[in-house]
Protein backbone atom coordinates (compact mmCIF):
# COMPACT_ATOMS: atom_id res chain seq x y z
CA UNK A 1 0.00 0.00 0.00
CA UNK A 2 1.00 3.56 -0.32
CA UNK A 3 2.09 6.73 1.13
CA UNK A 4 -1.22 7.81 2.69
CA UNK A 5 -1.18 5.09 5.35
CA UNK A 6 2.40 5.87 6.34
CA UNK A 7 1.62 9.59 6.51
CA UNK A 8 -1.53 8.97 8.53
CA UNK A 9 0.23 6.65 10.97
CA UNK A 10 3.06 9.13 11.56
CA UNK A 11 0.71 12.11 12.00
CA UNK A 12 -1.57 10.25 14.43
CA UNK A 13 1.33 8.90 16.47
CA UNK A 14 3.18 12.24 16.55
CA UNK A 15 0.12 14.16 17.73
CA UNK A 16 -1.22 11.30 19.89
CA UNK A 17 -4.53 11.09 18.10
CA UNK A 18 -6.27 7.73 18.41
CA UNK A 19 -7.63 5.89 15.42
CA UNK A 20 -11.00 5.93 17.16
CA UNK A 21 -10.96 9.71 17.59
CA UNK A 22 -10.27 10.17 13.88
CA UNK A 23 -12.95 7.62 12.97
CA UNK A 24 -15.52 9.48 15.09
CA UNK A 25 -14.53 12.81 13.50
CA UNK A 26 -14.88 11.23 10.05
CA UNK A 27 -18.15 9.49 10.90
CA UNK A 28 -16.77 6.10 9.82
CA UNK A 29 -16.20 2.78 11.53
CA UNK A 30 -12.85 2.52 13.33
CA UNK A 31 -11.97 -0.52 11.22
CA UNK A 32 -11.69 1.72 8.16
CA UNK A 33 -9.13 3.95 9.88
CA UNK A 34 -7.38 0.80 11.16
CA UNK A 35 -6.98 -0.49 7.60
CA UNK A 36 -5.55 2.84 6.40
CA UNK A 37 -3.26 3.09 9.44
CA UNK A 38 -1.89 -0.41 8.90
CA UNK A 39 -1.60 0.10 5.13
CA UNK A 40 -4.07 -2.67 4.31
CA UNK A 41 -6.07 -0.31 2.08
CA UNK A 42 -5.51 3.17 0.73
CA UNK A 43 -8.01 5.97 1.34
CA UNK A 44 -9.67 7.38 -1.77
CA UNK A 45 -8.97 10.91 -2.95
CA UNK A 46 -12.22 12.04 -1.34
CA UNK A 47 -11.25 10.34 1.90
CA UNK A 48 -7.89 12.16 1.91
CA UNK A 49 -9.75 15.48 1.83
CA UNK A 50 -12.05 14.28 4.62
CA UNK A 51 -9.06 13.12 6.69
CA UNK A 52 -7.40 16.53 6.39
CA UNK A 53 -10.65 18.28 7.33
CA UNK A 54 -11.19 15.98 10.33
CA UNK A 55 -7.61 16.39 11.50
CA UNK A 56 -7.93 20.18 11.25
CA UNK A 57 -10.85 19.93 13.67
CA UNK A 58 -8.83 17.78 16.08
CA UNK A 59 -5.40 19.41 15.78
CA UNK A 60 -4.51 21.73 12.89
CA UNK A 61 -0.81 20.90 13.28
CA UNK A 62 -1.60 17.21 12.73
CA UNK A 63 -3.49 18.07 9.54
CA UNK A 64 -0.56 20.10 8.28
CA UNK A 65 1.87 17.30 9.11
CA UNK A 66 -0.29 14.73 7.31
CA UNK A 67 -0.40 16.88 4.18
CA UNK A 68 3.37 17.47 4.29
CA UNK A 69 4.09 13.77 4.74
CA UNK A 70 1.58 12.70 2.09
CA UNK A 71 2.48 15.24 -0.58
CA UNK A 72 6.17 15.39 0.23
CA UNK A 73 8.13 17.19 -2.44
CA UNK A 74 5.03 18.82 -3.92
CA UNK A 75 4.57 20.88 -0.75
CA UNK A 76 8.28 21.56 -0.35
CA UNK A 77 8.56 22.94 -3.90
CA UNK A 78 5.95 25.61 -3.16
CA UNK A 79 7.77 26.98 -0.12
Amino acid sequence: MGRAGKALKQALETYRISQNKLAVALGVDRSIVFRWFHEQTDPSGEAIVEIVTALKGIDPAAAKKFVELYLGELVEDEE
